[in-house]
């Protein structure tokens, strides 16, 4: 009460106080007041503002964290049950990474949307060294790109050993039919004696594993088991029936790349989406921290102000005294 009619007494001899008086004893102040109106509260509106635009940003980071959740928990089963399609694979023809061949088709799957940490990079950063790995005088190494991230980070400097490039693949919920057609699609457009497909195996909602998976040509097996290398355990067969045997390893080969080629969609489809969590959450996390801080300065700024002009009201009537 004391200070509220400190207050009324102070605006109701303000017309009588010349500004004279008052710059002798408080400058400072002075210069305050010949400022433009309002300059005053303009920095607690802009931590206002910017702490109204930090709180909707958190509230679209943990909405995010929450779909991503839901979508991991569907695709993740699939993604384990698919792992039985190739693995009986590589027991039969047995995975050879380092076969060494002169056409490469890598096969680079990443997401077609953003905010999912640096899966995407990693694959682009492995199919790049995969292509200086495989270059030579007499080879070639063509690039097959699943999802828009990739495509635009390799089109940059590699667009013209860009073969084929497909987006929007996990628009809709992906089976095995779907991925079969597209396999076949690109097996139809490019010429190969090796496919490797790189994308991100999934562990944990934390953790990715990037991985490999090499596809030979029928050609190319027949070639590594006249070598003698390492096959797996195709030459203990026997082939009944009118087909030859490039003709079983024809339709082998095609089986086992739309295998290979939906189990790592579904891999790296979980992948996306548990760095999307971990991304979402980490934003949350970030934009509470930046909140504390924001709420801390306008609180000092509010206290600041509020002390200024109480000095200015007493300052006031100690010259009227005066």
């Amino acid at each position: 009460m004391a200070m509220a009619a400190v207050r009324r007494e102070g605006r109701r001899l303000a017309p009588l106080i010349s500004p004279q008086s008052i710059t002798a004893v408080r400058p400072s102040v002075i210069s305050q007041e010949q400022a433009p109106l309002g300059l005053r509260s303009i920095s607690t509106q802009i931590v206002r503002n910017r702490m109204k635009s930090v709180k909707n940003i958190q509230k679209i980071t943990k909405a995010m964290k929450m779909v991503a959740a839901s979508k991991l928990r569907a695709i993740q089963v699939r993604a384990e049950n698919s792992r039985g399609l190739w693995q009986p694979f590589t027991a039969l023809l047995g995975d050879t990474p380092s076969v060494d061949v002169k056409k490469n088709v890598i096969v680079t799957i990443s997401s077609d949307k953003g905010l999912c940490g640096g899966i995407n990079s990693t694959s682009v950063k492995i199919s790049k060294a995969l292509k200086k790995l495989t270059a030579g005088p007499d080879k070639e190494t063509k690039y097959v790109v699943l999802g828009e991230k990739a495509k635009a980070q390799l089109i940059r400097d590699s667009k013209k050993d860009i073969e084929l490039s497909i987006t929007e693949l996990q628009k809709n919920p992906l089976n095995y039919t779907q991925v079969s057609v597209l396999a076949d699609d690109i097996l139809k457009n490019v010429e190969y004696d090796a496919l490797r497909i790189v994308f991100n195996k999934f562990q944990s909602v934390v953790s990715f594993l990037p991985t490999v998976a090499t596809v030979l040509s029928p050609e190319a097996v027949e070639k590594e088991a006249e070598s003698g290398g390492k096959l797996g355990e195709l030459d203990s067969y026997e082939i009944e029936g009118g087909e030859t045997k490039s003709e079983v390893l024809q339709n082998l080969g095609e089986f086992q790349f739309s295998c290979v080629l939906f189990n790592a969609v579904l891999e790296n489809a979980c992948s996306e989406q548990g760095a999307r969590m971990s991304a979402m959450d980490s934003s949350s996390r970030n934009a509470g921290d930046m909140l504390d801080r924001l709420t801390l300065t306008y609180n000092r700024t509010r206290q600041a102000s509020i002390t200024t002009e109480l000095i200015e009201i007493i300052s006031g009537a100690s010259a009227l005294e005066g």
